[in-house]
């Protein structure tokens, strides 16, 4: 497994996976998602809903390894 560099701050990190998410990522997934959590690539706006960090990270890198 490759070791991941953070480009952002964690604060940066947060303010963009935020915004994302009340700009339009919400809409798609708060109904029925309640308690689940939402995998964000804050650059390009993909994202990724499943009961654990884990499982859902794991499903977006397979999809964008670069997230």
């Amino acid at each position: 497994m490759a070791i991941r560099q953070r480009r952002y701050s964690k604060e940066e990190i947060a303010r963009r996976g935020q915004e994302l998410y009340k700009s339009g990522i919400r809409q798609q997934v708060e109904a029925g998602n309640e308690g689940k959590i939402v995998a964000i690539d804050i650059e390009t706006g993909e994202f990724e809903v499943d009961e654990t960090v884990v499982a859902a990270t794991n499903r977006l890198f397979e999809r964008k390894p670069d997230a």
